[in-house]
C-alpha cells in the first residue's frame, strides 16, 4: 500500500483511512455530510496525490496525444487544459484524463490512480513517434482546493491574480512560498476552485499555508467519500464505475469530448455508433420511492424485465434525495422515463432526469 506525502498529516487529523487504488487514502474526517457542505458553501481541501502525471515532450507530442485521445488537443493554447478519454481498440475506454499544454511541445497528462500503469503502457505501445515520455506520478503531489470561497481564501498565497484564471486554464507561478507550481482552475466537484500540482517534498508546506490562509473562510480537509458525492451530484463519470474498458464514449455521454475531425484509435467504430445510435445509454436518475440505489443493482422496467444496471448511487447531501447513474436500454433513456431499481428483491421507482442533478 502506497502512502501520499501527506498521509502522516491525515492520520494526525484523525481521518478514517482506507485502501484506494493501491494507496492509503483519507475517506473522511468529520463525516461526509459536513465535508460535502463545506465544499458547496465554503472551501475544502482534498489530497488527490494518488493521481498519475505523465509528461510528453517533443515535436510529435501533440500527434501522439491526438492518436490516443478522443478530444481535439490541437485546440489547446499554452495554459489550456482539456478533458478527454482514451478509447481502446474494442470500443471501450482505457481511461478518462486531463491534458495540459505546458509549453509549445510539452504536455502534461493527468490520469486516474488505478490506471497509471495501464495508461502508461497503452500510450507507450502507440508511441511510434519518438515522443519523450516521463512518468512523474511518484514525484508529484496534487491538492484539489474546491468551493466558492477558494479564490478569496488562496489569493494571499500567490502573486498570480487567481480571479483572472478562467475555468480549464492554468498558470505556472509562485504559490505558498514555492516557485513553479501549477495552479489550475479545474476540479471534479462543480463547486469552483483550483488544483495545485507541486513536488512531494513541497506539498506539506503548501498544505500548511493553505490551511493558515483559509482559516477565516471555514476551510476544512475533505475525504474521498465527499469527493464521490460531489462529483455524482454533477453527473461526472467515475472510471471503474460509470466508464470502463467495455463502455464506449457515445454510450457514456462523452460524445462532447469525442471529435471526429482527426484520426484516433477506433474512430471508425465510435463514429458508426454516433451515426447509427447505441443500444444502451448512461443516464442520471432520481429515486422516487424510499431507498438508495447502489453500484451494480439491477435496473428493471415496470414488468420486472432487466433493462440496465446502476453504476453509481448515493443519497445526495445537497438535494436530500437518492440519485444515481446507470446504463439503461436506449428506449428507456428519455428524460422523465420511469425505471425501477431492484433493491434486495424489492423494486423501487425512479425516474430519468437531466444532468447535472445539482444546479448550484
Amino acid at each position: 500500500m502506497k502512502n501520499t506525502a501527506l498521509t502522516h498529516i491525515h492520520e494526525k487529523l484523525g481521518a478514517k483511512m482506507v485502501p484506494f487504488a493501491g494507496f492509503n487514502m483519507p475517506v473522511q474526517y468529520e463525516g461526509v455530510k459536513v465535508e460535502h457542505e463545506t465544499v458547496r458553501t465554503a472551501v475544502g481541501v482534498f489530497d488527490v496525490s494518488h493521481m498519475g502525471e505523465f509528461l510528453l515532450e517533443g515535436p510529435n507530442a501533440l500527434a501522439l496525444i491526438q492518436k490516443v485521445c478522443s478530444n481535439d488537443a490541437s485546440k489547446l493554447a499554452i495554459g489550456d487544459a482539456q478533458y478527454a478519454c482514451m478509447p481502446n481498440e474494442d470500443g471501450g475506454i482505457v481511461d478518462d484524463l486531463l491534458i495540459y499544454r505546458v509549453k509549445e511541445e510539452l504536455y502534461l497528462l493527468v490520469v486516474n490512480a488505478s490506471n497509471i500503469e495501464k495508461d502508461w503502457n497503452w500510450i507507450e505501445k502507440h508511441n511510434d513517434l519518438n515522443v519523450a515520455m516521463k512518468n512523474l506520478s511518484d514525484i508529484y503531489s496534487l491538492l484539489a482546493i474546491q468551493g466558492p470561497k477558494t479564490t478569496e481564501a488562496l489569493q494571499s498565497l500567490t502573486s498570480v491574480d487567481l480571479a483572472s484564471i478562467p475555468f480549464y486554464k492554468f498558470v505556472v507561478g509562485d504559490f505558498a512560498g514555492i516557485e513553479h507550481v501549477i495552479i489550475s482552475a479545474t476540479g471534479y466537484t462543480g463547486a469552483g476552485g483550483f488544483e495545485i500540482y507541486c513536488k512531494n517534498d513541497e506539498v506539506a508546506q503548501v498544505w500548511e499555508k493553505v490551511f493558515e490562509a483559509g482559516k477565516e473562510f471555514g476551510i476544512k480537509p475533505i475525504g474521498l467519500a465527499a469527493r464521490d458525492t460531489l462529483r455524482l451530484e454533477m453527473g461526472y463519470c467515475l472510471y471503474g464505475n460509470d466508464i470502463n474498458d467495455t463502455t464506449s464514449p457515445i454510450e457514456a455521454g462523452l460524445g462532447w469530448v469525442t471529435k471526429f475531425n482527426k484520426d484516433f484509435i477506433n474512430k471508425e467504430n465510435i463514429l458508426a455508433q454516433k451515426e447509427n445510435g447505441v443500444a444502451k445509454k448512461l443516464v442520471g436518475f432520481e429515486v422516487v420511492d424510499k431507498g438508495i440505489a447502489r453500484h451494480d443493482y439491477p435496473i428493471v422496467d415496470a414488468d420486472g424485465n432487466k433493462i440496465g444496471i446502476v453504476t453509481s448511487g448515493t443519497m445526495s447531501p445537497s438535494l436530500n434525495k437518492a440519485i444515481g447513474l446507470g446504463y439503461v436500454t436506449t428506449e428507456n433513456s428519455k428524460i422523465g422515463d420511469e425505471i425501477y431499481i431492484e433493491v434486495r428483491k424489492k423494486q423501487i421507482k425512479a425516474k430519468v432526469v437531466k444532468l447535472p442533478f445539482y444546479k448550484g
